[in-house]
């Protein structure tokens, strides 16, 4: 329970308890008597309920109060502390993440007119939103993300807020157009207003004002073409239209008398659309842009040469569309992290020269397309490289040895392809380790809170002092694991570590060095021709979720050791084989049932219905020799 003694500190003008999870009552009592507070810092906290006879008014006026991310005792809709009712000389007002529901606050807004700041993101407010008759022109940032709220967006929105700088309406349910009025905003720098059911068309001025260095829109029911639009940027730096129904072709555009921006640095603007044609060779003019990505709509054709000439491209999404031809040579961006080309027609074999010496290169995705050939010797050039993903092409040949010598390697992909020979021992030698480098980070927004010596609290430059996301863009990794097609993500994907030699003519025995990979979560060697045992050593990977032998050629028994893998989810080894008896049911070992061992007719075991006994099991194996004797 917070401490009543500080009722006593009468002079007090600025108080922080967040982050300790302390009981505080919804009256606030505690700090009633603090006349001189000007500064309240209470995130992270437990709000208790008391009797409803506490109705006092406190002493106090404050300018700023962050109350986020604060849960009641019942773990209901958080109720409002009754003393903001008598607040009138707010400036920075947080009630983010506290499930509070109801209409906006807009009483809030009317009784503090010198309020700047207001984050009431993640609450559940509903209806529409209703704002002040008055304007307001101290206000500058307003964060109503990931609430109910529905209707038009308030056409009086600029006018009730001339001087509005940041602006985010994400993840609630506004329908309609988008207010025209923000077009003319001079001041509005960042604008989102993504994942709501927004339709009709984007205004050319939006995107093309001077003030607005982030817009997102992504994930309405936009339309048209806005190809001219994003050609006369001038000042955006990160454009996000994604999620969209935007159509037609970027070609037929007349870029003859534009100059493309150069501030935009990152463009999410055309995936998930409807739109066709080829991609367009106007791109490479974007001498600045980082990260770019036109993966999900209907593009066709090759890649162009021109996107050879974006030496700062750090990420590339063309993934599924209907691109054809082989990946330029000439593509070899130096500061190049992502590539995504999966779900294409792309074809012929890979040269030594793409990517080659990119040690930059953490993700190379190339799924899904007509690849041919083996995989370039690259030997130890992709330092960075940590995700290899060449899932269903038609490559063949042996696994290069040189992946061994790629120490950042952590998740590989090369199933559904004609790859043979064995599998390089080599491989057990990886260290797979821990890659934050795998996320694209997405950065935080938030006004800062700078100590003064003058005031002790004040709300900093807050043109300056807003920490605008890196990005909006996620990387994520698709990847077959525990009998399913998974998507990673985040802090997650940094820890994914797998290997997938499914579905090839590899042959020879599964080396037991693999063994030595104590951190990987996944292996799937099925479908194969690998002969052998099942190593032992395989009891040694601790932190193994998946692993999938079935549908190959092992004989021998199943280690008894595994039983202690005590992180086993999926195991299977149908279709092999094995005999002996299957592995005693304890642990995770009884989560498994029969489908795990079948189609390895001389495998015993209760599980398998079938008796273990050492005469029937001879039996067995005699009438298993003879009938191999006859196919030969």
């Amino acid at each position: 329970m917070l401490p009543h003694c500080f009722s006593n500190l009468t002079s007090l003008r600025v108080l922080d308890v967040s982050g300790n999870h302390f009981q505080i009552p919804l009256s606030f009592a505690p700090f009633a008597n603090l006349s001189n507070l000007k500064t309240l810092l209470i995130d992270e906290n437990k709000m208790v309920m008391e009797p409803s006879f506490y109705t006092s008014i406190p002493k106090f006026q404050l300018e700023v109060i962050s109350f986020s991310n604060c849960i009641t005792s019942q773990q209901l809709s958080l109720k409002l502390p009754t003393f903001l009712y008598y607040q009138y000389d707010l400036r920075y007002v947080d009630l983010s993440q506290n499930n509070v529901s109801g209409t906006v606050l807009t009483w809030l807004l009317e009784n503090n007119t010198k309020l700047e700041v207001l984050i009431l993101r993640s609450n559940s407010f509903i209806g529409p939103l209703s704002l002040p008759s008055a304007p307001n022109s101290n206000v500058s940032f307003i964060d109503i993300s990931q609430n109910k709220l529905q209707g038009q967006i308030p056409s009086n929105i600029c006018s009730t807020f001339p001087h509005l700088r940041q602006l985010f309406l994400s993840k609630n349910v506004f329908e309609g157009n988008i207010p025209l009025c923000l077009s003319g905003m001079k001041d509005l720098s960042l604008l989102d207003l993504s994942n709501n059911q927004l339709y009709g068309k984007v205004q050319e001025e939006l995107i093309a004002k001077g003030s607005l260095a982030i817009l997102r829109l992504s994930n309405n029911n936009l339309s048209g073409n806005v190809v001219p639009a994003i050609l006369n940027a001038n000042g955006l730096q990160n454009l996000y239209l994604d999620g969209n129904n935007f159509s037609g072709e970027m070609t037929n555009v007349d870029v003859s008398t534009l100059e493309f921006p150069n501030s935009l640095r990152e463009i999410d603007h055309l995936s998930n659309n409807k739109l066709h044609g080829k991609l367009p060779r106007w791109i490479g003019n974007a001498s600045f842009l980082g990260r770019l990505d036109l993966s999900n709509n209907g593009f066709e054709g090759s890649i162009p040469m021109e996107f050879c000439k974006l030496n700062r491209l750090e990420f590339l999404d063309l993934s599924q569309n209907h691109l054809s031809g082989s990946i330029p040579s000439c593509f070899n961006p130096p500061n190049i992290e992502h590539v995504h080309l999966h779900g294409n027609r792309l074809r012929g074999p890979l040269s030594l020269a793409n990517f080659y010496n990119s040690s930059s290169l953490v993700t190379l995705d190339l799924r899904g397309n007509n690849l041919t050939g083996n995989i370039p010797k690259w030997n130890d050039t992709l330092s960075s490289l940590s995700v290899l993903l060449l899932k269903d092409n038609h490559f063949h040949g042996q696994v290069p040895i040189q992946l061994c010598k790629l120490h950042s390697l952590s998740i590989i992909d090369l199933s559904q392809n004609m790859f043979s020979g064995p599998i390089p021992s080599c491989l057990g030698n990886l260290s797979l380790p821990m890659q934050k480098k795998k996320i694209l980070e997405i950065g935080i927004y938030r006004p800062s809170i700078e100590e003064d010596e003058s005031t002790h609290v004040m709300i900093g430059n807050l043109e300056t002092d807003f920490y605008y996301p890196e990005s909006y863009l996620e990387e994520v990794i698709e990847f077959t694991t525990k009998s399913g097609f998974y998507s990673y993500k985040g802090n997650i994907l940094s820890y994914m570590t797998g290997i997938d030699l499914s579905c090839n003519n590899l042959t020879g025995p599964i080396p037991p060095e693999l063994g030595n990979l104590s951190e990987i979560h996944s292996f799937n060697f099925s479908h194969n021709k690998l002969t052998g045992v099942i190593p032992s050593s395989f009891s040694k990977l601790q932190h193994i979720e998946s692993l999938d032998l079935s549908y190959n050629n092992l004989s021998g028994e199943i280690p008894n050791q595994l039983v202690e893998l005590n992180s086993l989810e999926v195991f299977s080894v149908a279709y092999n084989n094995l005999s002996g008896s299957a592995p005693e049911p304890k642990a995770q070992f009884g989560t498994f049932i029969e489908n795990s061992y079948e189609g390895n007719p001389f495998l015993c075991g209760a599980i398998l219905h079938k008796s273990c006994s050492k005469t029937v099991h001879h039996q067995q194996y005699q009438l298993y020799q003879k009938i191999k004797e006859k196919m030969v």
